[in-house]
């Protein structure tokens, strides 16, 4: 008699489904992550990472294909980059911590680099546990963890997370290490760059907490999880490591404020339709349809975070969904959500004159419009009119109050 199947285990064979007969799996990475918390409100990319769907081959079978991504030549810079950083045992990178992190300790003469290996990522988790729970009650001693495997709960699917480094401090506080190979120039770099990275060691920060948590004992605290994050760079153009100090508090609020927002995943996944899959594989007009089966929030930041970004662009604007406008654009329209319902209350067909935001986009038109010289309102800012003039020209007032 088989046994009964757990919720888990249904998941995860209903997102095999999803994913399609024979897919390998991609995992969701902390860059993803990040991006996926950004968005908390996208159930079409919850599914789908959820899922370990490949989003750029996606992309591709559905003919709009992604630019998003590393090139290969910087992967290669990264990985050697990073290679030498943690050469002799992580001696550099260890006395990049205690210089910027930790000047009060003893320096790491002799530090620990225990061995990781183990079966899966469910097995590499927890060695990686095991191994930060020996180094945090040898007291005294420095332990370099060289791509650990965390674990961190997503929409109530388990995430497996590798950061490049975690570093165990002799009083016992854990440290997150992300090295990236874009320069620090003068001692600072790209603040756009800085930020992305500061977003993805919180997400390891989160995972870390998790697992700190896990080893808190009634007679002993949970170890610290420093907020202070160590950025190693290449310095100005030469491919010395140097480091940077970096306080992810503000990222790693925001970033588990939205994962708490996010759908649960086998909410998600119990909504959809039977016979649905994303492999790329099947025709397009019924891959289409798998993925138009699940709304997706658009909005033109997802153009540097998401493979999808230009089918679901190209969707937005032909629905005239205000949030291809942005964020910002949509968040003053309020309840009116696409370009047609804000023209029509720009021209005085719709909406309550009350309402503060018809009032404002009728006051804008009427504004362009007297600017322009033409009489496009005839009854001023509240009035229920319509448009006097052509319907190009009132089609620019609505778009510019929308701007």
């Amino acid at each position: 008699m088989p046994l009964p199947r757990t919720r888990g285990t249904a998941l995860r064979q209903r997102l095999a489904e999803l994913r399609g007969p024979d897919v390998p799996a991609k995992a969701l990475d902390a860059r993803a992550l990040a991006a996926l918390a950004a968005n908390p409100g996208c159930r079409r990319r919850a599914i789908l990472d959820g899922a370990g769907v490949n989003k750029a081959t996606l992309a591709g079978a559905l003919g709009s294909p992604s630019a998003f991504g590393q090139s290969q030549f910087a992967l290669t810079r990264g990985n050697a980059f990073e290679a030498k950083v943690k050469a002799d045992g992580g001696a550099e990178l260890l006395r990049l911590v205690h210089e910027k992190l930790d000047r009060a300790a003893e320096p790491p003469a002799d530090a620990r680099v225990p061995d990781l290996t183990a079966i899966g990522p469910e097995g590499r988790t927890a060695r990686t546990a095991l191994a930060l729970r020996e180094a945090t009650e040898a007291r005294g001693a420095w332990t370099l963890l060289d791509h650990p495997m965390l674990a961190l709960d997503v929409a109530g699917s388990p995430a497996f997370l590798e950061p490049d480094a975690v570093v165990v401090h002799p009083d016992g506080g854990w440290t997150v290490v992300e090295i990236k190979s874009f320069p620090m120039l003068d001692g600072s770099a790209d603040p756009a760059k800085v930020g992305a990275a500061a977003r993805q060691a919180a997400v390891y920060v989160l995972a870390l907490e998790e697992v700190a948590a896990r080893l808190a004992a009634a007679d002993a605290p949970a170890p610290e999880v420093r907020h202070q994050v160590l950025l190693v760079c290449p310095k100005d153009f030469s491919n010395l490591p140097t480091a940077s100090a970096v306080d992810v508090r503000k990222q790693r609020a925001v970033t588990a404020r939205q994962l708490t927002r996010l759908t649960r995943i086998q909410d998600i996944a119990d909504a959809l339709p039977e016979g649905i899959c994303f492999d790329p594989g099947r025709p397009a007009e019924e891959l289409t349809a798998a993925v138009e089966s699940v709304p997706a929030t658009y909005a033109p930041e997802c153009l540097a975070a998401c493979e999808l970004a230009f089918h679901c662009r190209e969707r937005s604007r032909a629905a005239g969904a205000v949030t291809s406008l942005g964020r910002s654009v949509r968040a003053e329209l309020g309840g009116l959500t696409t370009v047609p319902d804000v023209l029509a209350a720009a021209r005085g067909e719709t909406g309550d004159p009350e309402d503060p935001t018809v009032a404002a986009l009728r006051r804008a038109a009427a504004l362009r419009a007297e600017a322009l010289g033409t009489m496009a309102f005839g009854a001023g800012p509240h009035g229920g009119q319509a448009l006097g003039t052509e319907p190009a020209g009132a089609e620019a007032s609505g778009a510019a109050a929308c701007r």
